[in-house]
């Protein structure tokens, strides 16, 4: 019913402000979880058999993307229209605002939006209480953590760690986005010698959350769809160097090809949705040859049908991540893309 309906709640939802527009959507989702009601509202997906990746067993390959729920207090929510497993965050280990609004602008023509958030979020200890708060979601919650704006890049893996030990006890994989265009000087980190330090530190204070624990939180990081083949190259050896548990391909594009003709082009921020396809799909492709087996991919970036998630899979994703997309189509992407007989 839900699938049926979403066309005409879309129609409303983008008269208004987008950001008001999404903090609503969130109340709503929320709101009919609560009374009971969102699952008779949503379609059924086609069964699926669960997939073993990065040492966890997902209920199905497709999650919710890092952006979409920053605080973690949709988790039922989200889980009950059908994804296996949601990211929540960027996380940061003090709540911030994020950049001022304006911040979030649509283009509808090509199912694309552009956003400079800037990590708008509770921080660490108000996500976890968030996630907490779950009943229902019986999938994989991933963290997906940052820095604060504030931080200088000297001082970032101060940042990542406080994350990672608080994010520890309830994630089942934290992801290290260093990736975000919207956080100044934060891809810097990206680069080949920060990147190996930043891994080789996280390591090793994970070898002790382990021990200490007695379980094991997989480490992913997220990359930018702008990376050269040089890069790729590089950050691969890393990787397998480092025993990086996943890679989630890719985030947002400072570029903006298939949109330059649009009055809003010229917003600060990344661009996702439908332009992106293409160049997260290369991504993930030139990845996979450099990684193969060793480390999953988790494909993010402009899928919006159920093609674009066989694509994904087809360059060598093993997981699959929506956004924008289901944004603009709504929950019945997601049964699209699960009942799809491939992948």
């Amino acid at each position: 019913m839900l699938d049926r309906t979403y066309p005409l709640a879309r129609r409303l939802l983008f008269r208004l402000n987008a950001e008001r527009a999404h903090h609503w959507s969130l109340a709503a989702l929320r709101t009919a979880e609560r009374l009971g009601i969102l699952s008779r509202l949503t379609g059924r997906s086609r069964a699926r058999e669960p997939i073993e990746c990065m040492g966890l067993t997902f209920p199905n390959y497709l999650g919710l993307a890092a952006g979409l729920d920053k605080e973690g207090n949709a988790v039922d929510a989200f889980g009950r229209l059908g994804f296996g497993f949601i990211e929540i965050g960027t996380i940061t280990p003090r709540p911030q605002d994020g950049n001022p609004t304006p911040r979030l602008f649509r283009l509808p023509e090509h199912e694309a939006i552009i956003n400079r958030m800037g990590f708008n979020n509770p921080g660490i200890a108000g996500g976890v209480a968030n996630v907490r708060k779950s009943k229902t979601f019986r999938g994989i919650i991933g963290f997906n953590i940052g820095k604060n704006k504030d931080t200088p890049n000297e001082q970032a893996i101060d940042d990542y760690l406080t994350c990672l030990r608080g994010a520890w006890p309830v994630a089942d994989y934290i992801a290290v986005n260093l990736s975000s265009p919207n956080t100044p000087g934060l891809r810097d980190l990206q680069k080949a010698d920060a990147a190996a330090r930043l891994l080789e530190r996280l390591q090793r204070e994970r070898a002790v959350l382990q021990r200490e624990s007695g379980r094991n939180v997989p480490l992913a990081l997220k990359v930018a769809p702008d990376l050269g083949e040089k890069d790729i190259r590089g950050l691969s050896k890393i990787f397998l160097a480092e025993g990086l548990d996943g890679l989630i391909a890719t985030n947002t594009t400072i570029t903006r090809t298939g949109v330059a003709a649009h009055p809003l082009q010229g917003e600060a921020g990344g661009l996702s949705g439908a332009p992106l396809a293409a160049a997260s799909t290369e991504v993930i492709a030139a990845f996979h040859a450099e990684l193969g087996s060793k480390v999953p991919i988790i494909g993010v970036g402009g899928i919006v049908s159920a093609a674009d998630a066989r694509a994904k899979m087809d360059a060598g994703a093993t997981l699959l991540q929506l956004y924008t997309g289901f944004i603009y189509r709504g929950p019945r992407l997601i049964h699209d893309i699960l009942n799809n007989p491939k992948p």
